[in-house]
């Protein structure tokens, strides 16, 4: 029996994908379960996996091409087995790429005012990044319309033409590759020049003396990985420092639409995770929810799935603040961008040993630059500062998460 292979929902405002890789060829046998192919979205790496065991048919589209929701990839023999080294066929060249049909509408988004319009509009608002509620609205109950959105969109300043790459000399140019960039890369490099050119943005600089965190993680990793089966390691501290800090001025955990601003009363933390793609962000969830074990379990959880590229879409949205730790490469600071719709993002850097007075004596301490950069439309400096302060003050007495002091 014959078994399509679709593409299939790519998740909230995602309408196409990339043909990353096919793992199998034609003729090839397939477990149940097995991945066949590799897509590649702005958001995340999925794996679109074998529906049936049986052999591998026709494979309609190769890789570099660009495919819809519900596209036709190819298909299976479920049942099938591949013939023997002995009499296999010569595998037919796959067919020429299929035209892409229509992408299917994203979900409206899970914002009210975005949902109560439509998920046409929904989708235009996750592509253009204009809040509805900057738009003149022209439907009924003063709904944005499609139509309002393209006009918009249309009224919008044209964006600066692209510089055209002067060629390199003809030696040079012999030693060059060319590499056409992932979905994912080209939205990181959209995304964070938008937030540059959206966002009125400024970074304030401190230090934390790392002593007496070290010297708890030293003290209990051992009994703490026995009990939690997972490693005792910096970003829980930091994760909770954040929750407090962020519970004590709330700004910094809010958002701007249009001439609103968004207070969020929940904590949901980014944590920028390092892959050979790209950059991703998933999210924690409810943080202020969870111990310094459940943060450490959960960011593990992430990081060894981002880098197998298993994240789902839905793992990475939502987030209301974003901690990025530059200090596993060995940066010592760093001035982080926003990680937009969000309004601020802290940036930790390389624990190094520094000569730091103390009580009036030259001592040296395990120190650690820390970065926030943050909106300042909606972030005053005194308010982004006492945020830094605040996280700083946690660190260097950490009884003070224990005690919500």
């Amino acid at each position: 029996m014959s078994i399509e292979i679709r593409v299939p929902a790519l998740g909230e405002s995602v309408t196409e994908a990339t043909i990353g890789r096919w793992f199998k060829k034609p003729g090839e046998a397939v477990k149940l379960d097995e991945p066949l192919v590799e897509l590649e979205t702005d958001k995340v790496t999925l794996e679109v996996n074998a529906p049936a065991a049986g052999v591998l048919g026709e494979i309609l589209v190769k890789q570099g091409d660009t495919v819809g929701v519900n596209t036709l990839l190819g298909s299976l023999n479920a049942g099938a087995t591949a013939p023997t080294a002995a009499s296999k066929p010569v595998a037919a060249p796959a067919a020429a790429p299929v035209s892409v049909p229509a992408a299917v509408p994203a979900a409206a988004a899970p914002v009210a005012k975005v949902a109560d319009n439509g998920p046409a509009v929904a989708r235009l608002v996750a592509e253009s990044g204009i809040a509805p509620a900057s738009v003149a609205a022209s439907g009924k109950d003063g709904r944005v319309t499609k139509g309002d959105m393209l006009a918009a969109i249309a009224a919008r300043p044209a964006a600066a033409p692209a510089l055209v790459r002067v060629p390199s000399p003809a030696n040079d140019g012999a030693r060059e590759e060319r590499v056409k960039m992932t979905k994912l890369r080209q939205t990181i490099a959209r995304r964070l020049k938008e937030a540059q050119s959206t966002a009125a943005m400024l970074t304030t600089f401190n230090e934390v003396d790392m002593s007496a965190v070290m010297a708890l993680r030293n003290q209990y990793k051992d009994v703490f990985e026995k009990k939690h089966g997972v490693k005792l390691g910096f970003m829980g501290f930091f994760v909770k420092a954040c929750v407090q800090a962020l519970r004590e001025v709330p700004a910094v955990n809010a958002e701007i639409d249009g001439t609103d601003i968004i207070y969020k009363n929940y904590y949901h933390v980014g944590v920028a995770v390092g892959t050979d793609k790209g950059l991703v962000v998933p999210v924690v969830r409810d943080a202020d929810t969870l111990s310094i074990a459940g943060v450490e379990k959960a960011i593990g959880d992430f990081g060894k799935r981002a880098r197998d590229g298993q994240l789902k879409i839905e793992e990475m949205q939502g987030g209301t603040f974003t901690i990025s730790n530059g200090g596993v490469y060995g940066s010592l600071m760093s001035t982080p961008i926003l990680n937009a719709p969000q309004s601020a993002i802290l940036g930790m850097h390389k624990i190094q040993e520094r000569p730091i007075a103390v009580a009036g004596k030259v001592e040296i301490r395990p120190m650690m630059y820390l970065a926030v950069s943050y909106d300042h439309r909606i972030i005053d400096g005194k308010e982004a500062v006492t945020f830094l302060v605040r996280i700083k003050e946690m660190l260097e007495n950490p009884a003070r998460l224990v005690l919500d002091l």
